[in-house]
């Protein structure tokens, strides 16, 4: 179990308007929320396992489990917190109390698991979640804030507070359909943070460029919107066997081809160029990988 960092520091509570709260009351750090429309597309082991691949980049990480009703981010690290963000929502505990530091390097702020009034949670006490992070953004170099699957209300208040939204989709056409319709309402709603789009559990860079044109060019038609392609990870069994672990697979597999797009990812999300760059054009017509992300990570895998 990760070493719990420090205990000084109080929360106050202050019950006001949600709107009324101002902007720098919120984290100052780069921010980014991590998306789906849908479930099961390994949007929490994408996280767990970027936070861990950004750290080894030298990036000084936080990892906040906003998946309020049902979060496991814990789980892939095989930690049990004593205590949550339930906790400190009631104002039971400082938001430095529930602070855990993985054997990783991460830093990591546990959500609740099958807590009803976690997974409704309402605007103003997602504003006082907020407040909470920027209590301990302090020598961060980006914070990770890994979102329920779908659009709840908790999900979208922090998906509006974030400086960028990474949405997660699979090559499945229900997943990649529900990702744009994830974008879309997210735009309805008024979140305005710059959209990434990550191809999970790809067969190859064919498949997942083929998935990334379908919603960009659908989101493009519709929303006038282009998301950036961040990358994507291939199907992999080392992930299956590393989840059942309760470990990140870059931890215990690190050479693993996952693990090779995860630090591609990683990479990308730490010095974002042209959202175009590197990126080759999609041919329906040609298998061939072309795709740069991958080029260097067959190799070693």
């Amino acid at each position: 179990m990760g070493n719990r960092v420090g205990k000084s520091g109080s929360f106050s509570v202050v019950r006001t308007d949600a709107r009324e709260t101002p902007r720098s009351a919120r984290p100052r750090t780069r921010t980014v929320a991590v998306v789906s429309g849908k479930g099961g597309v390994g949007k929490t082991t994408l996280v767990a396992n970027l936070g861990i691949a950004l750290h080894r980049e030298g990036c000084k990480v936080l990892v906040v489990d906003g998946d309020l009703g049902m979060a496991n981010v814990d789980v892939l690290f095989g930690l049990i917190p004593k205590w949550t963000l339930h906790n400190l929502v009631l104002g039971e505990r400082t938001a430095e109390e529930i602070l855990i530091r993985t054997t990783d390097g991460i830093h990591l702020m546990p959500g609740a698991s099958g807590v009803e009034e976690m997974a409704n949670l309402d605007e103003i006490r997602c504003e006082r979640l907020l407040r909470s992070i920027a209590a301990v953004e302090d020598g961060m170099d980006l914070i990770l804030i890994d979102t329920a699957p779908g659009i709840h209300r908790a999900t979208t208040h922090l998906a509006r507070a974030a400086d960028e939204i990474v949405i997660v989709t699979t090559p499945e056409p229900t997943s990649w359909a529900d990702a744009y319709a994830t974008l879309r309402a997210l735009r309805k709603r008024g979140t305005s943070a710059k959209p990434w789009l990550v191809v999970n559990q790809a067969r190859d860079a064919y498949e997942a460029r083929a998935t990334m044109a379908r919603i960009r060019e659908t989101s493009l038609r519709f929303l006038s919107v282009t998301p950036r392609f961040l990358g994507y990870v291939l199907e992999d069994p080392a992930v299956v066997t590393a989840v059942r672990r309760q470990e990140p697979f870059m931890r215990l597999y690190p050479n693993c081809p996952a693990a090779s797009c995860v630090e591609a990812l990683a990479q990308r999300l730490i010095a974002p160029t042209d959202p175009e760059e590197g990126i080759a054009p999609f041919d329906p017509d040609e298998r061939e990988d072309r795709d740069p992300f991958v080029s260097g990570h067959r190799a070693r895998a």
